[in-house]
């Protein structure tokens, strides 16, 4: 996939470059987001330094912040949205991932007067308790909820979900969501533990996956939290021995993701595409036109065999 052949699943590219590029007055926006070299963050990153070209032709600036890993990700965010109080940060943007953790922070940004949109985790209801100006992105419980009601209409009936960030919220949705998915339509569905350092580890997750499968013969369905994740559990259904039987959904989509589609190893992907969130901050930033809908939401949709091809070809084209 080029570098901008698709706006970063969540709606944080889009957000980010409304924010720099329609802001009349010189603004200093600190985005938080995820490590730099991860797969799906590094889109994002390059989105906000694309962003940051336009905000430093302003005047202004677009910083991001990310953890170095995921260890301990919930405290480390928060000292990440503190630091960008401190550095005199004019708007921030940031995913709620672990409240307990992050929320105190969030409310300092509030606190002092700094107009705060949530994106990519938290929802609606994360942007309201947190005094923020909106949230834009998907909401996880219902892109987990649409992999496993997908996979249970495929026929599947027992499902389980990989999770790498073990205590995240977003992720806990995520897979309390594809349960639930399963579960409607008359299956059942778990939640396969990782610890966070096999995030982004092909070989642990393979590995797990494998093992997993080999002691539970009954699972015929699952779950991954994003492009490396999917193409790991793949792998791994592939070692046990189960490929054509273990059906396959995962968040977000890259070329091999495609690929993985096209080829029948990999049933969906679930796409948080992100297009709308431009056009409609922009108006806000530039004119004051209100926002007429509350939680943007970007997502879910799904990618199968039946339009695999259309979305390839729109990558291609730059459209996604």
């Amino acid at each position: 996939m080029t570098k901008f052949s698709r706006i970063a699943a969540t709606a944080s590219t889009a957000l980010i470059a409304a924010c720099a590029a329609g802001s009349l007055m010189a603004a200093d926006i600190f985005v938080i987001g995820g490590k730099p070299d991860d797969p799906f963050w590094s889109r994002v990153k390059l989105g906000a330094e694309d962003a940051g070209k336009v905000a430093e032709a302003q005047g202004g600036s677009v910083t991001w912040l990310g953890p170095q890993n995921y260890d301990n990700l919930g405290p480390d965010a928060a000292e990440l949205i503190r630091q960008a109080i401190d550095q005199g940060a004019d708007a921030i943007v940031g995913p709620d991932w672990v409240p307990e953790a992050m929320d105190p922070a969030f409310q300092a940004v509030t606190d002092a007067g700094i107009p705060l949109v949530i994106y990519n985790a938290g929802g609606l209801e994360a942007a309201d308790k947190l005094g923020a100006l909106n949230y834009v992105g998907a909401v996880d419980y219902k892109s987990g909820f649409a992999a496993g009601e997908y996979l249970g209409n495929a026929g599947q009936k027992n499902g389980a979900c990989v999770n790498t960030l073990p205590g995240a919220a977003n992720i806990e949705a995520f897979c309390s969501g594809f349960i639930d998915g399963v579960k409607a339509t008359g299956g059942e569905g778990e939640t396969l533990q990782l610890p966070a350092t096999a995030y982004g580890d092909a070989t642990a997750v393979a590995q797990a996956v494998r093992a997993h499968l080999l002691q539970n013969p009954e699972v015929d369905a699952m779950f991954a939290i994003g492009g490396g994740d999917t193409n790991a559990t793949v792998s791994g259904i592939q070692q046990a021995g189960k490929a054509g039987q273990v059906k396959v959904c995962g968040m977000n989509f890259n070329d091999s993701i495609l690929a993985n589609i096209q080829a029948g190893t990999q049933a969906c992907a679930i796409d948080q595409q992100g297009f709308f969130a431009v056009s409609i901050l922009n108006n806000y930033v530039n004119y004051g036109v209100t926002i007429p809908t509350r939680e943007i939401l970007t997502g879910p949709g799904i990618v199968d065999a039946s339009n695999v091809d259309l979305v390839v070809e729109g990558v291609k084209a730059g459209a996604r």
